[in-house]
């Protein structure tokens, strides 16, 4: 009943495990500037991640759970963990200001947006999920899958804008800033589906 859901949520896990861990090297002139302003935004961000993370990791969890009841209050609790999350990553890019790089401006307030737009979804999946009739199985499961379509929809929609700010140089910075870089062993549960 929840493997859509799951799988709908390992593409916004992917995408904020992409955000974290970008490659390459760097020899801009601006690289100093830079390399601050990734450390600013990452610092904050390995917490928010590994929230993230474990949200989606303990819906993945009642995959094959049959009672609606612990389903609701599991998923609930993950939806709410991921909107604060990224809420809070939101804020860690706001807060470092615009990259130092051409059309970095507009790059730091895609990512705001998109961030912020993940930040108000999941809050609103919070409360459609907490609507769901526990007491009827087959309409539970019918809005399981709506709510995975959803966060389907909503991944690719913040994909672009997070992909922005983190190409060119920003990226590299922030693939040599300790806390973006991916933990050695991610969780890859969120996968399975």
């Amino acid at each position: 009943m929840n493997k859509k859901l799951v799988a709908a949520l390992s593409g916004g896990a992917a995408l904020v495990l992409a955000l974290t861990g970008c490659g390459g090297g760097d020899d801009s002139g601006n690289k100093k500037k830079l390399d601050d302003w990734a450390k600013r935004v990452c610092d904050q961000m390995q917490p928010q991640v590994k929230k993230i993370t474990d949200a989606n990791a303990s819906i993945a969890s009642v995959l094959n759970e049959e009672d609606s009841k612990k389903i609701q209050q599991i998923d609930s609790a993950a939806f709410q963990a991921n909107a604060d999350a990224y809420k809070a990553l939101a804020t860690s890019v706001q807060n470092a200001g615009a990259p130092p790089v051409k059309d970095g401006e507009s790059s730091e307030k895609n990512a705001v947006k998109a961030l912020n737009d993940l930040s108000s979804a999941y809050a609103e999946l919070k409360k459609r999920v907490d609507g769901l009739d526990t007491g009827d199985k087959s309409k539970f499961s019918d809005g399981l899958k709506s709510i995975a379509g959803d966060i389907a929809k909503l991944s690719g929609r913040s994909d672009d804008a997070l992909k922005k700010l983190q190409s060119g140089d920003v990226g590299k910075s922030m693939a040599k800033t300790p806390g973006c870089q991916k933990p050695v062993g991610s969780p890859t549960q969120t996968k399975k589906a």
